[in-house]
């Protein structure tokens, strides 16, 4: 398993350190996930142990790895977190280091655990549920590393011995990973009565349908996602996920989750991650904070959801007050410690995707693009993805909510004085408008779907990437750091290849670049999907 990962030409030769309260985890030679080959003498112990550890990638259960990942880049990119740690090159300022930016590529606990994983439940079993709920895994897991770099090496990873590998366009990556969810959703509904030890599985407890309904929810994840790129093809997929005789999620019961079983004595790896260097007597984390712009939609919404999502501020006055995103932060044991928290317990499950997300992704498709979803109206779709997240968090208030006309999110004022924000977010409300233009009809849904999708800030910077809602304040002269290589306004669009791509692997990473990216190797170049043509970057 071992030769596996050194093959695998995007870690090959990696040992890297990262300094500070990150750790030094990036070692190629040390995967703690993968099976032994005395564990694998017991074929349904081997099992276990391999589909937790491939759940264990897709939002990494390693501190660490969870921290860059989705507290340092989706969290911050996404709009939900800002950082908040003494960080002189971060990725919310756009000057981050390939320590920050390599992970989702270079990390041991990803690419190297997955593959090594996959390979070793395809030597000990044949079992079709077991290899299809593993297919799954892989395609929920590398979603989220093309959608952060563009082209990847995929299709070729582990083939033919070979040290390096080269990249797939991201279109062929994308055509790949439907391919393989047709074949997983074709095997599940064939096998809809069988499934696997519960066990075995800390996800859906070896429910063979529960996999389907993730694997269709998935395929119309990722037809939104391309919409702009393919028209075609996203309807064609997103009508089959939804027309399906299993289908999409329809309940919080469906709702994609790795339980607490599955993780460390620490629990919830974002839990951990967001309380690094936290000041003594601080309640509300560390290096990783609320962002202004969440707090700023959901207390101008007047949300109840808000003592869920987050912990009250130290400020005076201010019960929910987050920090801007893209600024010069101030230190954090004077200033940074008082802002709002997210208010994370170590024993809340890692949510992969929920019904509210399903139900948002039905009511784009209808509303804006006019695809067929089956039977219900844009409205519905959006009422229900609205009440699906308040039932989900165990709020009260739906109905109320979804009939508020008026509120809007609320301007910015900073409670330590620094970084005002006094234009408007937006004008956006709540309750839906049947009459209004489609534009605005997206905002609101992608607005709502936003909500819906706190933590999961890999999906809301995909989202915003593509739709350019919602709306999120622009970086400060002084918090963007990149030269002039990002804008300020539309903010990075992906991030660069590992450096060690190009020492390793530089003949097909270049070969990406050239080929496939379709500009430089920058945060700055949009990714083959990030092409709507509303969205225009100077």
């Amino acid at each position: 398993m071992r030769n596996i990962i050194i093959k695998t030409g995007i870690v090959a030769a990696l040992a890297s350190v990262l300094m500070g309260c990150t750790g030094n985890y990036l070692n190629i030679n040390t995967n703690p996930y993968e099976v032994s080959k005395e564990q694998t003498l017991t074929d349904g112990y081997a099992i276990g142990a391999a589909i937790t550890a491939l759940c264990g990638t897709v939002v990494s259960t390693d501190v660490n790895t969870a921290q860059f990942t989705d507290c340092l880049l989706g969290g911050p990119m996404g709009g939900y977190y800002s950082t908040t740690g003494a960080f002189e090159k971060t990725i919310d300022n756009y000057n981050a280091t390939d320590d920050w930016t390599r992970v989702f590529m270079a990390s041991d606990r990803i690419i190297p655990t997955l593959y090594s994983n996959l390979n070793e439940l395809k030597n000990i079993t044949e079992d079709p549920v077991t290899l299809a709920i593993a297919q799954t895994i892989k395609v929920a897991a590398m979603l989220r590393v093309t959608d952060t770099y563009g082209p990847i090496p995929y299709t070729q990873i582990g083939q033919g011995g070979k040290i390096t590998v080269p990249y797939d366009s991201q279109e062929a990556v994308y055509d790949a990973m439907f391919a393989e969810l047709d074949e997983v959703i074709a095997t599940l509904t064939e096998n809809k009565l069988s499934g696997i030890s519960p066990n075995a599985d800390p996800v859906y407890d070896g429910t063979a349908v529960k996999w389907c309904k993730f694997a269709n929810s998935l395929k119309l994840r990722m037809a939104m996602r391309i919409v702009y790129a393919d028209h075609v093809k996203a309807q064609k997929y997103a009508e089959e996920a939804v027309s399906h005789e299993i289908g999409v999620f329809a309940s919080n019961a469906d709702n994609a989750t790795l339980r607490t079983v599955a993780f460390g004595d620490k629990g919830n790896p974002l839990y951990t991650a967001i309380k690094y260097n936290q000041p003594t007597g601080c309640n509300t984390g560390g290096d990783t904070h609320a962002a202004a712009d969440i707090i700023c939609y959901m207390n101008g919404y007047n949300d109840p959801r808000r003592p869920v999502y987050f912990i009250p501020s130290e400020f005076e006055g201010f019960e929910y007050a987050g920090i801007r995103i893209r600024i010069e932060k101030p230190a954090l044991n004077s200033v940074g410690r008082k802002y709002s928290g997210v208010n994370i317990s170590p024993s809340d499950p890692l949510v992969w995707m929920n019904a509210a997300e399903v139900a948002f992704l039905k009511a784009e498709a209808k509303a804006v693009f006019d695809f067929n979803m089956g039977a219900g109206s844009a409205e519905e779709f959006y009422n229900e993805g609205v009440r699906l997240s308040f039932e989900q968090h165990n709020v009260a208030g739906y109905e109320a909510y979804i009939m508020d006309d008026a509120s809007r999110p609320a301007s910015y004022i900073d409670p330590a004085g620094l970084n005002n924000y006094s234009s408007v977010l937006s004008d956006i409300t709540i309750k839906w408008d049947e009459g209004a233009p489609v534009e605005k009809k997206q905002e609101r849904i992608i607005t709502q779907k936003w909500i819906a999708n706190f933590n999961n800030g890999n999906e809301a910077w995909a989202d915003y990437r593509r739709t350019n809602y919602p709306a999120l304040m622009p970086a400060s002269d002084a918090g963007n750091k990149s030269d002039g290589l990002v804008s300020s306004e539309f903010g990075a669009r992906r991030m660069k290849y590992p450096l060690a791509e190009y020492t390793n692997n530089g003949e097909n990473v270049n070969a990406a670049v050239s080929q496939h990216l379709g500009g430089p190797d920058r945060m700055s170049t949009r990714l083959w999907w990030d092409c709507n043509p509303a969205i225009v970057i100077k």
